[in-house]
């Protein structure tokens, strides 16, 4: 349940209530030390298979950095304001009409709509209004995980973060506010047009100044129920999409084949968001078509050539260590395969087995893993007792052994990792309605956590059956700065650029357009980013400098109006940029041959 509209907060500023005191609100600032896990009580208890939030949002729980609780302390004297103190001076809050507190913005008044205090309840890649089904092809078991979730999460969500004038420690509360038969792949190679061909003519309301539609392809045909189309590749080559059972491989320049599809016997079910230095990728597919099947069957793949190299199959772990769905990721040359209690990783060129991941001391069960220039596992520790957490562990990927290791409070869920290398991790507590974002230095130490009131924009896939570390895009961070979208309420949105070292922000630049902007890379001393299209617009491509105070987007492409409602048109997509040339794919097909929807789009001059 949330504020009323409108209504300002009653509390000053600063945090919450320790809750181990008896208060809602934020959990105690962790040491400066990261922590090892807790001495076993007895046999490993093997964790419940997690329940997910509505779709697109991040899995709720536990993730908040681990501190000793505070002995009791007496009640304070008043602080100026008239709010008495909790413990380590942080004034308490005050309780709202509906049994939570309110919730003080940064100068102790009720922002303005868009920065970040909605009357709805809000999360990272939520589903906006008049959204298509998310549940659509969907299994029954991840259906029931949601609509749970949308029951307990039904309230307002609550920001916690960094904050106080005076103690760079100090924690701030902020709200947040047709059915078909399956139909056999295609073997078609250019799977809708040959070439940089315009059947549908993209191209024809161009004016002066915009960029053009270079080529485009139809997607596979897929069953009525929907199917994934995940990862999105570019290489100097190729531009590679994996869709249902096939991948696909088309000239950056042209659009003509590349190589022939690559067909799977049965749909493809994981992929590695990265590529490898060489241009090697690994996909995951189930290894039949019945409820029994399990998604274990591995095929690496050269992008450049299409060339099949190495197969494998994974194994099941222990009991509840299943395979019914796997992550997939690629740090340096290991592949990474993630189970639901456990990982295990390949030499990536070879497909040689390197080491398993099984567990974190005596009760910790790595259930998701992070790659790219690090390799980051997440455990669920201690399940169904009363010091239930998760911690999070940067891993050799060579070796597997830990470099360090982190322990979040009881209560706190890792949902999202934004970035690996700085190690941005985004945090959820379900039964405080509360997120954290924070940031880890190269010795596991936290270096800061966000300290900015906003409401997150970035866009986020499902997590019901497992966190899905890496699922959200739209988001982008470099060595000194985290780049974060905010989500539109009225008006444009803004993208905020977060100082890691404080938490602080440096800038806020709002879209130049009606429509969202979201990050999504560093390039060259520019954040480069997406404006997405409306109806009646195509969609832009912008550079802003990563420096100076006030800085302003530069349009690097404007994309023709004609072909706005293909871009508009994806029930998700993955987007990317290189070389002067912008890639737009879908990474979920709906099925419905009457809407024939695009796979994959480039744009350029």
């Amino acid at each position: 349940m949330s504020q009323p509209p409108n209504q300002p907060p009653q509390g000053g500023f600063g945090a919450p209530q320790d809750p181990r005191q008896g208060g809602f609100g934020a959990p105690q600032p962790p040491q400066d030390a990261p922590q090892t896990p807790p001495p076993p009580q007895g046999p490993p208890q093997t964790p419940p298979p997690p329940q997910g939030p509505p779709p697109g949002a991040p899995q709720p729980g536990y993730g908040y950095p681990q501190q000793p609780a505070p002995p009791a302390q007496p009640a304070q004297p008043a602080q100026p304001g008239g709010y008495p103190s909790g413990p380590y001076g942080q004034p308490q809050q005050q309780p709202g009409p509906y049994g939570y507190p309110q919730q003080p913005g940064p100068y102790g008044q009720q922002p303005a709509q868009g920065y970040g205090y909605p009357p709805q309840p809000q999360y990272p890649g939520a589903p906006q209004p008049g959204s298509r089904n998310p549940f659509k092809g969907k299994p029954a078991l991840a259906v029931g995980a949601a609509v749970a979730a949308l029951a307990v999460i039904g309230g307002t969500v609550f920001a916690v973060t960094r904050g106080g004038d005076d103690d760079p420690k100090k924690p701030v509360a902020q709200e947040s506010g047709d059915s078909k038969n399956t139909e056999a792949p295609t073997d078609d190679p250019d799977n809708g047009g040959g070439g940089g061909a315009d059947p549908e003519n993209l191209n024809g309301g161009r004016e002066a100044g915009d960029s053009k539609v270079l080529w485009y392809k139809g997607a596979p045909d897929a069953p009525g129920s929907g199917a994934d189309a995940p990862g999105m590749w570019i290489t100097d080559k190729a531009a590679v999409k994996a869709a249902y059972k096939q991948v696909f491989a088309y000239n950056v320049g042209d659009g003509e084949a590349t190589w022939d599809p690559i067909t799977f016997p049965e749909k493809i079910c994981a992929a590695t968001p990265e590529k490898s230095a060489d241009d090697k990728i690994v996909v995951a597919y189930m290894s039949g078509s019945s409820d029994r099947a399990k998604c274990n069957q591995l095929q690496q793949i050269d992008l450049n050539t299409g060339a099949k190299g190495w197969k494998a199959s994974v194994e099941n772990g222990a009991l509840f260590d299943s395979t019914l769905d796997v992550e997939l990721s690629i740090t340096g040359k290991t592949l990474m395969v993630g189970r639901s209690q456990s990982g295990t990783a390949y030499d990536v060129n070879s497909g040689e087995k390197l080491w398993d991941k099984k567990k974190f001391g005596d009760a910790c069960f790595p259930d998701a893993f992070a790659g790219g220039k690090k390799l980051i596992a997440v455990a669920g520790c201690n399940a169904s007792r009363s010091n239930e957490h998760d911690e999070v562990q940067e891993l050799d990927p060579a070796t597997g052994k830990a470099k360090w290791t982190w322990q979040f409070a009881g209560g706190w869920k890792v949902s999202r990792v934004f970035s690996v290398d700085p190690l941005v991790i985004y945090s959820t507590n379900e039964d405080k309605k509360q997120w954290n974002i924070s940031t880890f230095g190269p010795d596991g130490k936290r270096r800061s956590q966000v300290d900015v009131a906003l409401e997150i924009g970035a866009q986020c896939g499902w997590a019901i059956l497992q966190r899905d570390l890496q699922g959200c895009t739209g988001v982008a961070a470099d060595a000194d700065t985290l780049y974060m979208p905010t989500k539109a309420v009225t008006g444009p949105n803004e993208i905020v650029a977060i100082n890691l070292a404080n938490g602080k922000e440096k800038w806020r630049v709002k879209s130049p357009a009606e429509e969202s902007m979201l990050p999504i890379k560093v390039e060259d001393g520019k954040l480069i980013a997406y404006v997405e299209p409306s109806y009646d617009a195509g969609g832009q491509v912008v550079s802003i400098p990563v420096s100076g105070s006030s800085p302003q987007p530069t349009t690097l492409l404007k994309n023709p109006a004609s072909a706005s409602d293909v871009e508009r048109g994806f029930f998700t997509k993955a987007f990317d940029w290189a070389d002067g040339r912008f890639y737009l794919s879908s990474t979920r097909l709906t099925g419905n041959d009457a809407a024939k929807e695009k796979l994959i789009l480039a744009f350029g001059k």
